[in-house]
Parts: C-alpha cells; structure tokens; sequence
C-alpha cells in the first residue's frame, strides 16, 4: 500500500506518505508560546503513525500578522525553548514536523494586533479595509519570514511550510483581485509573484531546511482566480522542494468541505501533476480517499480526518473498521472564532493523554443512541464488562432518523465504526428490549417538537427541523426563516439551501410563522458524545469502591 511506503521531501525521509495539515487550534498561550496542550494534541497525532505533521499557521511577527486568538507564534528567539517541545515530542515516534509560518495581511485580527491590519492593496476583505502596504512593509515582512524560519531551525523543526493559501498575506498578492498594485509587486502575473519568491528564497538563504508552501489551487470567490491559474503559480514559483495544494479565499467550501461536497473534492481540480513532489489535502476521511489522492500525488494531506481519530494512520493500516470517522459536519472544528479545537465525534481533542486508571466489574447501559455507545466505548475501555440495551432493532437512536440524504450518508460511518467498535470491545448489545433494572440510562435529555403539519411557515436553527424541513417539502410548498440557518457553518448553510431550494423551500427575512423553535445550544451529536461519557465518569465516581 502506497500510504505506507517512505517518501522524501528534498532529501528529508518520511516514514510513510500521510500528512497531518496545519489547522487553527487555539491552543497556544496568548503570547504565542507553546504549552503542554499543544504539544500533547502534537504528540498523540505522531503517536498514531502519522509521517509528517505541520503545525498550525504560525505568525511571524507580533505587530500585525496574527490572524486567530492564541495562535502559535515564531518572532522572537524567546519563544524557542517552548516551541523545541513540540519535536521532541514528534521525533520520539519516528515522524516528522513542519512549522507552517504566515503574515495574515488583510485577514488579521484588528483586535490580536497593536497595529492595523495591511494588505498589498486596500480594497474590501468583507466589510473591512486594510491599509495598503509600503514597499518599506514589504521589506519588513520578508525580515519577519527571515526571522520567524531561523526560530523554526533553532527550534530542531525539520523543515517550513510558507502558507501562500486561504487569503492570508502570500495569497493576498498572488490574487489578481486582491493586488492591484503597479509597483514592483503587481500589475502582472509575473510581479505579483515577486513577493512570495522572494520569501521563499530568503528563507532558503537563511536555512538549510526544507522548504514548501501551501497554495490554494483555485478559489470559490465570485471572480476568483481557477485551477489553470493556480498551476500556473505553481509552475513559476521556484527554489521549492513541495507544494502542498487547498482550495480557497473567503469564501466556502475551500478546503473543508461539508459533506454537501464529495470527498476529495479539490483532486479532480487538479488538471495536471505538477512537476514538483506535490500534497493535496481536502476531504480525505478514509482509506479509498487516501489512496485516490496517492494515485496522483507523493503525498496525502489529512485535516479533520486527525481530529476524529489521531490514530487515523495506525489504523487505516492496521483496521480500517476501527477509525473513528470525520462526518464533515463542520461544527466543532469550525467553531474557532473564539473555541479551542474540538471535535464533533472525538470528545478527547484538545484533552490528550488524561491517564484513567484500568477498573473492574459490570455495568449496564440503557440507550443505544450516540449518548448510549458512546457512554458503553468509555466504560468498555475502562475496562468494565459493559452490557447495552437498545429498544429498538438498531443502534443509532435519531441518527436513524435523518432525511438528508448527505447528511444520513455522512453519519451513517459512524454508526459503521461503533457496530465495529462493539463487537471489538466485546459489548454486549441487546436490541428490542424494554430493560427496566438499574442501569446507566443515556437516553435524550431533551427532545425538541416538530412543527405542525398543517403549516406552511416555519422558523428553527435545530438540526432535526431542518430536516424536517425537506421531508416536509416533497409534499407542499413551505417557506423557511432565514435565520434558522445560524446553526450551521457557511459551507454547511450554502449546502442546505442548495438542497432545500431544489425541493422548493422558499427562504425569507421575518414574517410570522406558523412555528418558531431558535436555541442557543442545542443537543447535538458532540453534546451526546460528551454526557455519555459523563455519565459513566459520574457512577464511577459514585462507586468507586466497586470497581477497583
């Protein structure tokens, strides 16, 4: 299998071809420094046989490049007997780890940063205006790029990634919409590359690491630039030993596609191999996805697919059917405007290596929903002898009960891993039984009310609804609030409204509404994940003695 054969970056070896992209975490200090946290969320991802980790975006200097609230940071020689931490946790397994560093230009927090964000030229980042650059900014940035790979060496990374992608500061003036200078770096496709070449190779003089940069492929933007362009950059830029290929600007999908995209949604953008060893991220959830994307390139880039299992290498290798599944639902991963990472369907991200102590004994689970497997995982691994009680004929409780069809086949994998999850751990599953003893009862605390069947207008953020929603509309012309959508994530919202409209759901601002159903928190899929495991926690807790 090709994801487990050795490849090379320059003259680096990397012990199999899987990557862990860079992905915001907040999990760094305020200052920017590591911490243990970090480095544990790092390790465990190593510890599960991943070849290549790249750190989130790392910002390179702390006047105005930071773009997220406790970002990891490279500006200052301070930083690097923390950041060393992070290496020396990687290496222990054999693996190996990038520093990605950014400028975020005009994407910066105005907020994260004592001065205004910058951008090659001001012209509108959604409703903002950052000051346009002086050739004196541009000089100072590449000092910062300069600086920032010298931390990353000092540091014992084994080499940089330059994040040229996702409308950040490199982007920024490789766009042709977002650079209209008629300096020396814009007016043509050829000055608009100077700036990033330019990076890049005083980078190289400054190191002998090695160097690659993430690019976005295309973008989704109305008037954004295509594949053809963004192979093109590929092509001209120089002096690289990778590139590692998104998708995206400002706006959704880009790289982390809900699942109203198929999987792998950037490879077929993906016209030509480039010459240079390239990575392709985007979607990747399993073994077909990364053994599509090894077809075309040397390596394969995993995002969310790390966060629902940090052992995704070990076992796609070793047992496909045990890895917990991304279900692309971009919750708790997106929710980073103020949120440390999470995971909707892996509740120990941003928690590892929380050592539990091995128990004994029996307990009895009523519920086989995801609060229910779950709570039955945990116990099970704690090492009780666990035995799950389900009234209906199947697990999944009102997972069975989605109508979207994207969204069913999704979450549908994940009822796969916890049917194989129970036969491995040796769980007792009783279905259509009406258990009434004393048990762990993980059943739904809340249960939310469906709108009418006679109306026609409808208001509700809550998952169930909207697919109610769609149910409800193969038969009748409904209208729906707009702001019903405020539960989603944009790349999940456009999705839905694709769908709903093609069933002919009509969306509208205000009015009145036969029914109205807004929540602040909902009980969703993390929420059952997380109290099943409560519960378990709580009667041990309660009944220590007994197990021990």
């Amino acid at each position: 299998m090709k994801a487990f054969e050795p490849g090379y970056i320059g003259d680096l070896e990397i012990k199999n071809r899987i990557v862990m992209a860079p992905m915001i975490s907040n999990l760094a200090n305020t200052d920017g420094s590591s911490n243990e946290n970090l480095v544990r969320y790092l390790e465990e991802r190593a510890r599960g046989g991943t070849g290549l980790i790249i750190t989130e975006y790392t910002y390179v200097d702390n006047v105005n490049s930071r773009g997220s609230r406790n970002e990891l940071g490279a500006y200052s020689s301070s930083l690097v007997p923390k950041l060393r931490r992070i290496p020396e946790a990687i290496h222990t397994y054999g693996s190996k780890v990038f520093m990605q560093l950014v400028h975020a230009g005009g994407k910066a927090l105005a907020s994260e940063n004592p001065l205004q964000p910058m951008a090659p030229s001001a012209v509108d980042y959604l409703g903002r205006t950052p000051r346009e650059m002086t050739e004196e900014d541009v000089e100072s940035v590449i000092r910062s790029f300069e600086r920032a790979a010298m931390i990353a060496k000092s540091s014992k990374f084994d080499g940089i990634e330059v994040h040229g992608a996702h409308g950040y500061l490199i982007h920024q003036f490789l766009s042709p919409k977002l650079n209209i200078r008629e300096d020396r770096y814009g007016g043509s496709f050829e000055k608009r590359l100077t700036f990033p070449q330019t990076v890049i190779d005083t980078i190289r003089s400054a190191t002998a690491l090695p160097v690659g940069i993430r690019l976005s492929l295309y973008e989704d933007d109305p008037n954004g630039w295509n594949e053809d362009y963004g192979l093109r950059v590929v092509d001209e830029l120089k002096n690289l030993d990778y590139v590692h290929l998104s998708a995206g600007n400002f706006y959704p999908p880009g790289s982390s596609a809900s699942f109203y995209s198929p999987e792998t949604h950037i490879l077929p953008r993906m016209k030509k191999k480039p010459k240079i060893t390239t990575m392709l991220v985007g979607s990747v959830v399993d073994l077909t996805g990364v053994e599509r994307v090894l077809s075309k390139c040397e390596f394969v880039s995993v995002g969310r697919g790390h966060l629902a299992d940090a052992f995704f290498a070990f076992k796609l290798k070793n047992n496909p059917g045990l890895l917990r599944p991304c279900i692309r639902c971009n919750q708790g991963c997106r929710d980073l405007s103020l949120g440390e990472v999470r995971c909707t369907v892996n509740a120990s991200v941003g928690h590892e290596y929380i050592a539990e102590s091995k128990l004994k004994g029996e307990v009895v689970i009523k519920g086989a929903g995801i609060q229910g497997l779950e709570a039955a995982l945990y116990a099970s691994k704690r090492g009780l002898k666990v035995t799950l009680h389900e009234r209906d004929e199947v697990i999944g409780g009102q997972v069975n009960r989605i109508y979207d069809p994207y969204k069913k086949k999704s979450f549908s994998a994940l009822l796969r891993y916890y049917e194989n999850a129970i036969r491995y751990y040796k769980i007792e599953l009783v279905t259509n039984s009406n258990f009434s003893g004393n048990s762990i009862e993980c059943l739904p605390p809340i249960t939310y009310m469906e709108p009418p069947e006679g109306g026609e207008v409808f208001e509700s953020n809550v998952y169930a609804n909207h697919d109610w929603f769609l149910r409800t509309a193969e038969n009748k012309k409904i209208k729906v609030g707009k702001e019903s959508l405020n539960s989603l994530d944009r790349g999940r919202k456009l999705g839905y409204i694709s769908v709903a409209e093609g069933k002919g759901i009509e969306f509208i601002e205000g009015g009145d509404y036969d029914f109205s159903l807004m929540v602040d928190d909902q009980y969703d899929i993390q929420k059952a994940i997380n109290l099943g495991i409560g519960k378990v926690k709580q009667f041990i807790i309660e009944r220590e003695n007994e197990f021990m």
